[in-house]
């Protein structure tokens, strides 16, 4: 069995209540593999990055496995834009997309998802590593002071592997979930001093875990989620917040994806 979001954004929770916690965050046209089903909740598998979560049955749509598997293949980007309105033509409603939304399935300016088809009043963008280089600190920039929310992907709410993963997605490049999984992705930067724009800075705890991560801008500049997305100073001891007067993470490597 397999599923579809036709929402804009809806929450993935470890355990199957509407008080569990939310441990990630499913964008419109994210779809996934449904392991386990009960009455009112379903347990997934994304496949993008393999997550796995429980979802409410009412915020998802099913799909065929041929559809599944047909997503994985040419798929557009929703830019790092204000949210935009995409009119159901089932409805007549709209719904506000959020940047890195997954638009599939598009003819003559329309998509079809699931059981619906949507109007496009824009043109989304085919993810490439080509302008990396050129354009990853615009990208990142979009989310500065977008809220610290644990297991948000969005500008209204995202953590900082989110950020760094939905980040990167506007590329073509998938990176894992959660920092710890995205540190055992790319390639060793020996020294901070090599650092290039769109490395991925990763930070330890006290008992050597990885627990943050950041996208460097300079060898020098950091851009994070930490209470907000923010820009702060890095040097070899970690990140040091100007506002606090403290280094607030311990620096514990630095990889490369480009």
């Amino acid at each position: 069995m397999y599923g579809i979001c036709n929402l804009s954004l809806i929450p993935l929770r470890a355990e199957p209540s509407d008080r569990s916690e939310m441990v990630n965050q499913l964008l419109f046209g994210d779809h996934f593999e449904i392991l386990e089903e009960n009455e009112k909740w379903a347990y997934i598998r994304l496949a993008y990055d393999f997550y796995e979560g429980w979802l409410d049955r009412k915020q998802f749509d099913r799909i065929s496995l041929n559809e599944y598997k047909g997503l994985d293949g040419f798929i557009y980007i929703l830019p790092a834009e204000m949210p935009v309105p995409v009119k159901s033509l089932k409805t007549g409603r709209f719904l506000h997309l959020v940047a890195g939304s997954s638009i599939a399935g598009i003819k003559n300016n329309r998509l079809s998802l699931g059981n619906e088809y949507f109007e496009l009043p824009f043109n989304p963008s085919k993810p490439g590593i080509f302008n990396f280089c050129e354009q990853v600190e615009e990208v990142a920039e979009y989310y500065l002071n977008a809220p610290y929310l644990w297991g948000g992907r969005s500008l209204f709410g995202i953590d900082c592997s989110g950020f760094t993963q939905i980040v990167f997605k506007q590329f073509g490049i998938r990176l894992k979930r959660d920092a710890w999984q995205q540190a055992e992705q790319g390639e060793l930067v020996a020294f901070l001093q090599e650092a290039l724009l769109g490395d991925l800075a990763f930070f330890e705890n006290n008992e050597g875990r990885i627990i943050h991560v950041g996208i460097m801008l300079s060898t020098s500049t950091i851009i994070h989620a930490s209470g907000k997305v923010r820009i702060d100073s890095i040097d070899s001891e970690g990140i040091y917040n100007a506002e606090l007067q403290k280094h607030t993470h311990r620096l514990r490597v630095i990889k490369r994806y480009v």
